[in-house]
C-alpha cells in the first residue's frame, strides 16, 4: 500500500507532541504541564447560547464564508481591538479553527517551489501545512537573547527570490514571546521592500500581560498583504469548539473560501451562534482568564527563579520555555526522565523545531494548585540533577 501514499506525507515527521503523549499514556499519577487548553470550561452565557441555537432548531448549513452576524461581529472585534476595518461581506472567512484557516490560507498562495519563512521555534502544523500547500519551507531560528522576537536583519537574511509568504505566530507558541508595535514597524519594512504576504497567527492576541496586543496589519502598508489568523480556543475557552477566523485582502479571502467551500463547506453552526455571544458580551470573560493566567506566569518564573532554573520573561500565551541546556542533555531526555522520575509531563523544545532544542515547554494553562504539585516535583528532579552533577565535578 506504500506505493499508493504521496511521498510528501509519509516524509513528514509525526508530531513530537504526540509522540511524548503516547509515552506518558502509558504511566499512572502524572501531572501533565504540556497540554496548550485552557483549564476553564467555556463560560455559560456563551454555551447557553449555543444550547439555545440548537432549541430554535439553527441546526443547518451557513454560508460558506460564515454567519452574516459573526463575521459582523468579528469586524467589530477587530477595531475594537487594533483600530483595523475590514468589510463583513468580504474580508472575512470563518473556519474550523484557526489551525484550518492557516491551511488554506497557504494552499490559496502557494506554487510548488514558492518558499515560506516561518520563525522558530513554532507551533507544530506550520512546517507540515507549508510542505503539503507545495512550499519550500525556510526556518529563522529565534534567539533566547533576544526574547525570541524576529528581527528585520533575520528577516533579511532569511529572504530569496523565491521567498513568498512570512508565516509568523505572536504572541508565540511555545515561547510566550511578543513582538511590540516598534519590532513590527522594522519587519514590516523588510515584507513591503521584498514584496512577501504575512500570514499572522494571533491566536493569543487576547494573552498579553505588558500592555495591549499589536497586530503587524496595524501598521501602515500592511494591512493589504496581511492574512490575520485568530480564533476563540483560547481567548474563550473554546477549544472543543472548534472555530477560527481569517481576515485580509479579499482577493485572497475569495480564494480561500474556494478552497473552504469544496473541503469543508462551513463551519458548525452551533459554535458560530456560541461566537457571535462570545464577541458581544464576552471582554469580562477574556479579562478573568487573563488575570488568572498572569497571576501563574508570575508564579512560574518566581519557582524557577528558586531553582536556579533559567528562563526568560515570556509577555504572552500561555507557556513557559525554560532553559534546560546546563543540564547536558537534550530537551527530549530531560522531559523522558522528569517524566519518569517525577512523573511531571512537560513538552520537550525540540517538538517545535531545532531552535527549541535545549528548552522544554510548559504550559499554565492549568490551575494553581496543579502548578504548585508539579514544580514541587520539578525542584526535586532539578536537586538531583545538580547534585550528579557536583558528584562528578561537571560545571553547570
Amino acid at each position: 500500500m506504500r506505493n499508493f501514499l504521496a511521498k510528501k506525507v509519509l516524509d513528514l515527521k509525526p508530531s513530537g507532541i504526540r509522540k511524548f503523549f503516547d509515552i506518558a499514556s502509558e504511566i499512572e499519577g502524572c501531572i501533565s504541564l504540556g497540554v496548550g487548553e485552557p483549564d476553564f470550561d467555556t463560560p455559560w452565557h456563551i454555551r447557553e447560547e449555543g444550547i439555545y441555537s440548537l432549541e430554535r432548531g439553527k441546526t443547518h448549513y451557513t454560508s460558506n464564508a460564515g454567519l452574516k452576524d459573526l463575521r459582523i461581529e468579528i469586524c467589530n472585534y477587530l477595531k475594537r481591538k487594533n483600530n483595523l476595518d475590514y468589510k463583513w461581506d468580504s474580508d472575512v472567512l470563518v473556519t474550523v479553527g484557526g489551525s484550518e484557516a492557516i491551511d488554506i490560507a497557504l494552499r490559496a498562495m502557494i506554487e510548488d517551489g514558492d518558499e515560506v519563512i516561518i520563525t522558530t521555534p513554532c507551533y507544530v502544523s506550520y512546517e507540515p501545512c507549508a510542505i503539503m500547500a507545495g512550499a519550500k519551507v525556510k526556518t529563522i531560528p529565534l534567539k533566547n537573547e533576544n526574547e525570541f522576537r524576529l528581527t528585520a536583519k533575520e528577516l533579511e537574511e532569511a529572504i530569496t527570490p523565491k521567498s513568498k509568504i512570512l508565516l509568523m505566530n505572536f504572541p508565540n507558541n511555545p515561547t510566550g514571546a511578543i513582538m511590540e508595535r516598534k519590532d513590527l514597524e522594522e519587519i514590516a519594512k523588510v515584507v513591503i521592500e521584498h514584496d512577501l504576504v504575512v500570514i499572522s497567527d494571533e491566536i493569543y492576541s487576547e494573552l498579553t500581560y505588558f500592555g495591549n496586543h499589536v497586530s503587524i496589519a496595524e501598521i501602515p502598508g500592511m494591512k493589504e498583504r496581511t492574512i490575520l489568523i485568530n480564533g476563540f480556543s483560547k481567548s474563550y475557552a473554546m477549544t472543543g469548539w472548534r472555530l477560527g477566523f481569517a481576515v485580509g485582502p479579499s482577493e485572497i479571502i475569495r480564494q480561500m473560501i474556494k478552497i473552504h467551500q469544496f473541503c469543508i463547506m462551513c463551519a458548525p453552526i452551533t459554535s458560530q451562534h456560541a461566537a457571535v455571544e462570545a464577541l458581544r458580551n464576552g471582554d469580562s470573560d477574556v479579562t478573568y482568564m487573563r488575570e488568572a493566567y498572569d497571576e501563574r506566569r508570575r508564579y512560574l518564573l518566581y519557582r524557577f527563579k528558586e531553582m536556579g532554573l533559567p528562563c526568560f520573561t515570556p509577555k504572552g500565551a500561555f507557556y513557559v520555555f525554560p532553559d534546560i541546556r546546563k543540564f547536558g542533555m537534550s530537551s527530549e531526555e530531560f522531559a523522558i526522565k522528569l517524566l519518569k522520575e517525577q512523573k511531571v509531563v512537560v513538552v520537550p523544545g525540540s517538538a517545535f523545531g531545532e531552535s527549541g532544542e535545549g528548552f522544554i515547554r510548559i504550559s499554565y494553562a492549568y490551575s494553581i494548585d496543579d502548578l504548585k504539585k508539579a514544580l514541587a516535583r520539578v525542584e526535586e528532579f532539578i536537586k538531583t540533577l545538580k547534585w550528579f552533577l557536583r558528584t562528578w565535578n561537571v560545571k553547570f
